[in-house]
């Protein structure tokens, strides 16, 4: 590679590279940071680059597989070849491009890319991703955007930096203000080598027919059209922090516990705030987000099941979870589109139930619950203590409710019913699908509730357990 005193083309790239390093805060300046390495030029030059400014020992590079060419394992070789020559760290994931009902391939890809760029990141340490996007990128997405009637968060394009709870680390776009052009004098002034994906020249995707057949023809008749739509970005970012500063005053006022908003609260809002509220909920849930046609509906659903007082029947799916009412509060919940809506007292079809010899198990996996029952250690003293011998006095069985099932919360109160004991404690009426937990043919403990007084007769001093109920997301 060339060396020696920096160019025009070389100082513009390591300045804008610096200015990023510059921005990093104190408690991360000695973590690793990585860099997205597709091959192509800009991730090449950006690579190189962050390797000049920040020294080899802080870079990561990672590359994503897609599957979707011919030449991918090529272009993975070509990677780790290229990284290896700057003395980097490389790391390479295989992802399958799964595409949902109306997404685009593009979409999909980017969606299976982060995810897995995300991954990488947790694994290796990474303080930040960095990005090579650049200031055409900007200028196509801008347009896509408007093309597409997006509102103001979509005009805004893409961040120099980013951080939200879709995401592990920071996204870092070093290079965001540079034109291409200025990236290919640096590429050749170093003597990189990259590659170029064949579907880069397909004009049936939107951005290769923007970059190919519209973009030149605004360059001559609007030279200046990428600072243009730069600085439309900008005032839609802004725009954007002021809506979403404004969603969060709402937000506080129709905030409930576990992240669930009052729905009196919402539907006292007018329709465009509610709007930006729900927009705001969503996208601090880590969900997708909705159209304006969609996010419409959501609105019109609530409303009339406010209106009718049936808040019970309302399902609302999106992006594999389910927008729930109960109590007069809204939630959203993790579970397929397909999943019945959980209704009460024995309406779901019952599941199989399955049965353990308990041999001081620590974990009961029951995958058609999603979710394991935890046994663990206690002292016999512990208010929820199940003494060992019971545990291994007859087989354990998980079973579906079936309705009228009764229970004591203490030894000298009268049984009542796990309906009763549900609504008393506010647990939603879709939460409640739940294994219970049998020793022999009686009621043991249920998952929100507890321990069945009436199932210890006696307190043995042995070794004890507390029986804990682990949905599938707070499993290690």
């Amino acid at each position: 590679m060339t060396s020696g005193t920096d160019t025009p083309a070389s100082r513009l790239v390591t300045e804008a590279v610096r200015a990023a390093l510059d921005r990093v805060s104190a408690s991360s300046s000695d973590l690793p940071f990585a860099v997205a390495l597709s091959g192509g030029l800009d991730s090449t030059v950006l690579l190189d680059a962050a390797v000049r400014c920040a020294g080899a020992s802080r870079v990561v590079a990672l590359h994503v597989h897609h599957g979707l060419s011919p030449n991918a394992d090529a272009w993975s070789a070509h990677c780790e070849a290229f990284a290896d020559s700057l003395g980097v760290r490389f790391a390479a994931r295989n992802v399958d491009v799964v595409r949902a009902n109306g997404e685009s391939l593009e979409a999909a890809a980017r969606d299976a890319r982060y995810r897995a760029l995300d991954q990488l990141c947790d694994e290796h340490g990474a303080a930040a991703l960095w990005l090579a996007h650049h200031a055409d990128d900007q200028a196509e997405t801008v347009l896509l955007q408007l093309l597409r009637g997006a509102g103001v968060a979509g005009l805004a394009a893409m961040a120099p930096e980013r951080i939200d709870g879709t995401m592990s680390v920071p996204r870092v776009r070093p290079l965001l203000k540079l034109l291409r052009a200025q990236l290919e004098h640096y590429a050749h002034e170093r003597d990189l080598n990259w590659i170029d994906d064949e579907s880069n020249v397909d004009t049936r995707y939107a951005r290769n027919a923007l970059r190919h057949d519209v973009l030149p023809v605004l360059a001559v008749h609007f030279p200046g059209f990428r600072d243009a739509l730069a600085r439309t970005a900008s005032h839609a970012a802004s725009a954007q922090r002021l809506l979403d500063e404004l969603a969060r005053i709402d937000f506080g006022g129709a905030r409930e516990e576990e992240s669930a908003l009052k729905l009196d609260a919402v539907l006292t809002l007018n329709d465009e705030r509610a709007t930006n509220l729900l927009r705001y909920w969503m996208r601090s849930r880590g969900l997708p987000a909705a159209s304006t046609a969609r996010i419409a509906d959501v609105l019109r659903q609530l409303r009339d099941a406010h209106a009718a007082r049936d808040g019970h029947a309302l399902r609302i799916d999106h992006a594999g979870h389910c927008l729930r009412e109960y109590r007069g509060s809204i939630f959203w919940e993790q579970g397929e589109s397909a999943d019945p809506a959980d209704l009460d007292e024995g309406s779901n079809a019952p599941k199989m139930a399955v049965e353990l010899q308990w041999r001081g198990d620590e974990v009961w996996r029951l995958p058609q619950w999603r979710g394991s029952f935890v046994f663990e250690h206690c002292a016999a003293t512990d208010t929820d203590a199940i003494a060992e011998s019971v545990l291994r006095s007859a087989p354990l069985q998980a079973r579906s409710r079936a309705g009228g099932e009764r229970m004591k919360l203490s030894a000298d109160t009268p049984g009542r019913t796990l309906k009763n004991l549900f609504q008393e404690r506010g647990v939603p009426a879709w939460k409640r699908d739940v294994p219970l937990l049998f020793i022999g043919e009686t009621l043991l403990f249920v998952p929100l509730i507890g321990v069945n007084r009436d199932a210890l007769t006696t307190r043995d001093a042995d070794a004890s357990r507390r029986i804990v109920w682990r949905p599938d997301l707070l499993i290690a």
